[in-house]
């Protein structure tokens, strides 16, 4: 009956509506994805205290979006999109949270948008993460997703106020710039204003992959915006940079890809009153390497997956590094349906405290904080991916 009740309701909208707004809103393209999956969890151990179990339901990014397009002649196209997350495993979301953007397009010089969107830092390597999404996503350890853990800010991160131009295509080079109004809430003349540079070139050729990307976070004073840092933590007024290579190659039924990246930062100055939580006495309080290395194998309608990530020692903390293992296999129903199983296990060095799933912070990740310094978090996930 309520169904019934919603069609007619949907039929007399449309009705109503004039020709000419239907014919604007004919160019408006739904899409998004669904996944869930159970994820069987342990925190591990730690020293001196047991770790706990638990069994949960996660809604692994799942999102909604709407985007369009308008010709305005001469080759030249408005472009606009709305993403949002879906927290499919309880009752809610969040708006307009993921990339969402109005802008230009043009088909000789490129594209140009204004809005909140993904750093082309972390576009350079995501397509080389064979467990995006899920448990198994290598941001635990890459990326500086974690803030305060490997970073002051983030570095793979989707901030708001975003800039970002997007080159054409030439010969299989990309080239991607954004900028970040990291202080649009500076009240004083005094405020220290943040910002957020980040760079990134994508080469593409028949099956070979290859990334470069770049980031500097400056950031500014307490309340004054995206880029905004503490001052009782001593983070003002300091820079943190990083620098990444990816590649990717395809062979037949087998892929490949490698991340490695390097970061660093001056957050704990001479005469800073300040400890660096990651516990270096160095200058560098988070500068760190990490690397990822994953393959893929696919024959009839499944795949099998394999990943490695390590990431080493922040500044000069010694055993303050950590390492993740993934393994997983993938079976296709259909093109837009998957089911999979995933067991993923992060060690943590002795002073080191990461968790699982850092790939989209939130409600909706299923993540999982480790016990404590030195605890072992595992998981067991067994899902379903529905792209629409």
């Amino acid at each position: 009956m309520m169904q019934t009740k919603l069609t007619i309701v949907a039929l007399a909208i449309a009705v109503a509506l004039p020709l000419p707004a239907l014919a604007d809103n004919a160019n408006v393209t739904v899409y998004g994805i669904a996944n869930l999956a159970i994820d069987m969890t342990k925190n591990g151990n730690t020293a001196t205290a047991q770790g706990v179990s638990t069994n949960k339901v996660s809604s692994n990014a799942s999102r909604i979006g709407f985007k369009g397009t308008e010709e305005l002649g001469d080759g030249l196209n408005a472009i606009w999109q709305v993403e949002s997350r879906i927290d499919m495993d309880n009752a809610g979301g969040s708006f307009g949270t993921r990339n969402t953007f109005a802008g230009l397009k043009g088909e000789s010089w490129g594209q140009l948008i204004l809005g909140r969107h993904d750093t082309p830092y972390k576009i350079a390597t995501r397509r080389l993460d064979m467990f995006g999404d899920s448990m198994g996503d290598n941001r635990a350890l890459m990326g500086g997703a974690i803030k305060g853990k490997n970073s002051v800010l983030q570095f793979d991160g989707r901030p708001n106020d975003v800039v970002m131009y997007t080159s054409p295509n030439f010969g299989g080079v990309t080239v991607l710039a954004s900028y970040v109004a990291g202080a649009e809430a500076a009240a004083t003349s005094t405020d220290i204003k943040g910002k957020t540079l980040s760079v990134a070139g994508l080469y593409e050729a028949d099956a070979l992959f290859g990334s470069f990307a770049y980031q500097v976070n400056d950031i500014g004073s307490t309340a004054t915006g995206n880029n905004a840092g503490n001052n009782g933590a001593g983070t003002i007024g300091v820079k943190e940079k990083a620098v990444k290579v990816g590649a990717g190659y395809k062979f037949g039924d087998f892929e490949t890809g490698l991340a490695y990246e390097k970061t660093s930062d001056d957050v704990n100055t001479p005469g800073a009153v300040y400890t660096c939580s990651s516990g270096s006495t160095d200058s560098n309080c988070y500068g760190h390497k990490a690397v990822t290395v994953s393959g893929k194998y696919k024959f009839g309608n499944g795949a099998l997956k394999l990943a490695y990530a390590k990431a080493g020692e922040l500044g000069n903390r010694v055993s303050s590094g950590a390492k993740q293992m993934t393994v997983g296999y993938d079976h296709n129903l259909s093109k837009r349906t998957t089911l999979y199983a995933i067991y993923t296990k992060l060690s943590n060095d002795v002073n080191a405290s990461y968790g699982l799933a850092a790939g989209d912070a939130g409600t909706s990740s299923g993540f999982v904080s480790a016990k404590g310094a030195g605890a072992d978090p595992s998981a067991l996930s067994l899902g379903m991916k529905h792209t629409f």
